[in-house]
């Protein structure tokens, strides 16, 4: 191991960049906080180990056009290097630098840098050294010592969000810039909270330990040597290089392998600037809302499965694929004969002299040598990347989204709350697929949905049923080999092939499911599917009467003592009115009573659950305490469904039997499907025990 190196030994005379083929800032609190002790905890007579830089030199046609950097190099001798493992560590420590920086001038009774110290460097020392360094005599330049490539989206955002650079104007954020944006604040407020609590001296010392007691092991790649096979096999620390990062470096990887005629210089650049550009796309999308990031490996398998022949192989079989069998060095140096079909297009690979032109009329079969991965095929593969990437965040964010229409977004919205399953990659599809409008895309949301519930919900099929047969219908849709009406006539004819008979809908497999959770004391109440039905049904009303009044995101948010859907007959029935309602059945016909469809109700408010036990004339009115506070509001003003219930005379068994069978005719309705008769759907609220009665759908 060669002698070990300080920052501040590392960057004297030096210029970092980060090569194209390098994913973006990936740490997270995990490794910053990791980070924070290492150096907090390190005594100052100590020095600690952290990790190896490898470095490639950059040769003068590459550092030329470094023209802000240029200056630098020529004129002060320094030297350029690329940053093939290490930028991860390197990134923080800027960020840190640059953080210390803003907290000394913050604190400084001075606006002057050169009159401002941490320690024995002033700030204008500390930003030349690490940070910029305005190109003298007019310094309108300015020049970084570490920074990304110019087409990288992280460019500009830690030249002017994290160093503060003014003038940056719009800049288009990825989850890797989110990351160096979170970085920074993390190192804002720990810093912050140092100095408030042991003042300047322990700042300047966290400076003296970073740039001189934390050590680095520099390794100096030499020139010809394969970095993008190197790349592929480091790992920095604590955070493995994701698989979408590892396929971006292997299709850089394999422009440069081409050979001259096959592919000319321009069009290599050309190719490596197309993946670029994809990347940043790709980036875009899935870090496009910062409080949500969409996973890389979620969308490369989605895309994946719409771009190639689905195989239905299991773990990441994905990516064997396309770093192990498609995209490899052996297909670029395995050469195959390909026939030409026209002299037109044979002129296009090579010229020809038409005095060598067959003279027998075969000239129509020319033969030529090409790579097995002919370069198109990596061009159409990133442009497909690209133009999926923001379909593939539309199916997960479609609030206010004016790529889509108000329907379109609707049934979307309605897919993502029933769990939309392994559907995501034929949604977004659906987007990109040739002759397929807004209307045909609606429908066969539609229809997913309707399977979705049907299948899933109450047919209880397995959560892998079919999908390997809709992953293939995903890519024949892409293709234009599939229309969407047939896909919704085989949705449809799966789904009904799975639960419906001759005489009607087949409840055994949802009734089977539901005496388990019955015999355990929750009924319906304890149905995956409860929410979302009861929600769709709340919004049937909504269109009847308007006023929207329950909010998913609270209502399925679980919380320790609150209910957002309300047993109307009380688990543990106390109040005098209840007990009498309620006597003459068994304990056990009580429990199926409690938990049966009929007898839950989605609330527009989440209560208090000690206010469950109130009987049902005080239920449907507000409940004040001593000072008149409203504690729980009524049924009588809550969400339709309230509303609707507040309008029973009574609640008994009768109400709860009635309402269930209300609900069963609307899930008929809104799922078309068809109960046998009303005495299948009164076994299905398992309320078959109860007497014959009058039942009133309409209340």
């Amino acid at each position: 191991m060669s002698e070990l190196e300080s920052l501040k030994s590392v960057f004297k005379d030096k210029i970092f960049k980060i090569p194209d083929y390098q994913r973006g800032y990936a740490w997270e609190k995990q490794q910053l906080t990791d980070f924070w002790e290492d150096i907090i905890n390190l005594p100052d007579s100590k020095y600690h180990y952290t990790g190896l830089l490898s470095l490639k030199e950059a040769t003068k046609e590459e550092w030329e056009k470094w023209h802000e950097e240029k200056w630098l190099i020529e004129d002060r001798g320094y030297k350029a290097y690329y940053v093939v493992d290490g930028q991860q560590r390197l990134t923080t420590f800027i960020i840190f630098i640059q953080c210390l920086f803003n907290l000394a001038k913050k604190y400084s009774i001075t606006d002057d840098e050169e009159k401002t110290y941490l320690g024995t460097f002033n700030l204008k020392q500390i930003k030349e050294a690490y940070l910029v360094i305005k190109k003298p005599p007019q310094f309108i330049i300015n020049s970084y010592k570490f920074g990304y490539e110019i087409d990288n989206p992280s460019f500009k955002f830690l030249r002017h969000k994290i160093i503060g650079e003014p003038g940056g104007g719009d800049i288009k954020e990825t989850f890797y810039t989110l990351n160096l944006e979170n970085s920074k604040t993390f190192f804002d407020e720990n810093l912050e909270n140092l100095y408030k609590k042991h003042g300047i001296n322990e700042i300047e010392l966290l400076f003296k330990k970073v740039t001189q007691n934390l050590k680095f092991n520099l390794h100096y790649i030499k020139s010809g040597f394969d970095v993008f096979v190197a790349f592929e096999t480091m790992n920095n620390r604590g955070k493995k290089l994701s698989n979408l990062e590892l396929l971006k470096n292997r299709l850089i990887y394999l422009t440069t392998l081409y050979e001259n005629d096959e592919i000319g210089e321009d069009e290599r650049i050309v190719l490596r600037n197309n993946i670029n550009d994809a990347w940043k796309e790709v980036y875009y999308q899935l870090g496009r809302n910062k409080t949500k990031k969409l996973l890389d490996d979620d969308f490369l398998t989605a895309h994946w499965i719409m771009y190639f022949p689905y195989t239905n192989q299991k773990g990441e079989a994905y990516f064997q694929y396309l770093l192990n069998e498609k995209f490899t060095p052996q297909n670029v140096f395995s050469k195959t004969e390909v026939k030409v079909d026209s002299i037109i297009e044979y002129e296009e690979i090579r010229d020809i002299d038409s005095d060598d032109e067959d003279q027998n009329g075969d000239s129509n079969e020319r033969i030529t040598i090409k790579s097995k991965l002919d370069p198109k095929e990596i061009k159409d593969y990133i442009n497909s990347l690209k133009s999926t990437a923001v379909h593939w965040y539309n199916t997960h964010h479609w609030q206010n989204n004016n790529a889509l229409t108000e329907e379109e977004s609707n049934w979307i919205e309605k897919l993502n709350r029933i769990q939309i399953a392994y559907f995501r990659p034929l949604v977004a599809a659906s987007f990109i697929a040739p002759n397929v409008t807004s209307d045909d895309r609606v429908k066969l949301f539609k229809e997913i949905e309707r399977f979705i519930f049907i299948a899933f919900r109450l047919g209880r099929a397995f959560s892998t049923y079919r999908n390997s047969e809709f992953y293939r219908i995903t890519r024949k849709l892409r293709i234009g080999e599939i229309t969407v009406a047939e896909i919704c006539a085989i949705l449809r004819e799966r789904v009904e092939g799975w639960v419906v008979t001759e005489t009607g809908y087949n409840i055994a497999p949802f009734k089977t499911y539901l005496e388990r959770k019955f015999n355990n004391n929750y009924g319906y109440y304890d149905w995956n599917g409860l929410r979302y039905f009861l929600y769709e049904y709340e919004l049937e009303q909504v269109q009847r009467f308007g006023n929207k009044k329950i909010d998913w995101a609270l209502f399925t948010k679980s919380s320790k003592d609150k209910v957002s859907i309300e047993h109307i007959y009380p688990q543990t029935p106390t109040d005098k009115a209840w007990i009498n309602a309620f006597k003459q059945y068994s304990d056990k016909e009580r429990a199926i009573l409690t938990n049966s469809l009929g007898n839950l109700l989605p609330l527009s408010n989440s209560i208090n659950s000690s206010l469950q036990n109130d009987n049902f004339e005080l239920k449907k009115r507000e409940k004040v305490n001593e000072k008149g506070e409203i504690i729980r509001r009524g049924y009588s003003n809550g969400s339709h469904s309230e509303i609707e219930v507040s309008k029973y005379a009574e609640w008994n068994a009768t109400s709860i039997l009635k309402r269930g069978m209300k609900l069963l005719t609307f899930m008929e309705k809104r799922w078309d499907i068809k109960f046998e008769n009303d005495m299948k759907k009164k076994e299905l609220l398992f309320l078959d025990f109860l007497d014959d009665c009058n039942i009133d759908k309409d209340n």
